[in-house]
């Protein structure tokens, strides 16, 4: 569970943050996707790291977005943080641990809840750079991801354990449900540009 202060929709060049509400949400979160992966080298490996837990409604969004991923038995991509088997505070540092055995200078996404101000429930992001979860909870875990994508569920600032238990599951769902399916319609678009012979990318 992380926390947005800022509101605005472009938060810097390599960031956004769009409404779920928006017609245009999934090809904005893909072409803003397609930007980061494309600046990594074909064949890069990419991690995906889906943080919270099912215990807390408003903290369910990260493994409700594992689950769904999970779905498509993809080889495009390596997944940790699903509904029976959650990447939360307790094991995050040993499941980044073991992220860092496998796996030789892999591209990590992080994704996670997220609590802001009321005028941004129900926006998503995707900002370049590390997500820090648990900072919306005062919890001092290891930041996450070359990217991260987040889902404002509910407001922040105070009584943050209580308004994660008060945050209703039909957003939480929604916000997912885009989120896994935009990031894996994207990193198919990006596998198949990217397997390509280069002098036909530059066509």
């Amino acid at each position: 569970m992380t926390y947005s202060p800022n509101t605005s929709p472009l938060q810097e060049p390599s960031g956004l943050k769009i409404s779920h509400a928006d017609p245009e949400i999934y090809s904005a979160i893909i072409h803003r996707l397609l930007f980061h992966f494309s600046r990594n080298r074909p064949g890069t490996q990419i991690v995906i790291v889906c943080i919270g837990t099912d215990r807390s409604t408003g903290d369910s969004l990260g493994p409700l977005v594992g689950t769904a991923l999970s779905r498509f038995h993809s080889p495009l991509f390596h997944l940790y943080g699903t509904l029976e088997e959650p990447v939360h505070a307790v094991n995050l540092e040993e499941t980044l641990a073991l992220i860092n055995q496998r796996y030789t200078n892999p591209f990590i996404i992080g994704i996670d809840a997220c609590l802001g101000h009321s005028t941004s429930v129900g926006c998503i992001q995707v900002v370049e750079g590390p997500l820090k979860p648990g900072a919306g909870v005062n919890k001092q875990l290891p930041p996450v991801g070359n990217i991260h994508l987040t889902g404002i569920v509910n407001v922040g600032g105070f009584m943050e354990y209580f308004v994660l238990q008060n945050t209703r599951l039909s957003l939480v769902m929604r916000l997912s449900d885009i989120i896994a399916s935009s990031l894996y319609s994207a990193l198919k678009q990006w596998h198949h540009h990217s397997s390509k012979p280069a002098a036909a990318r530059e066509l």
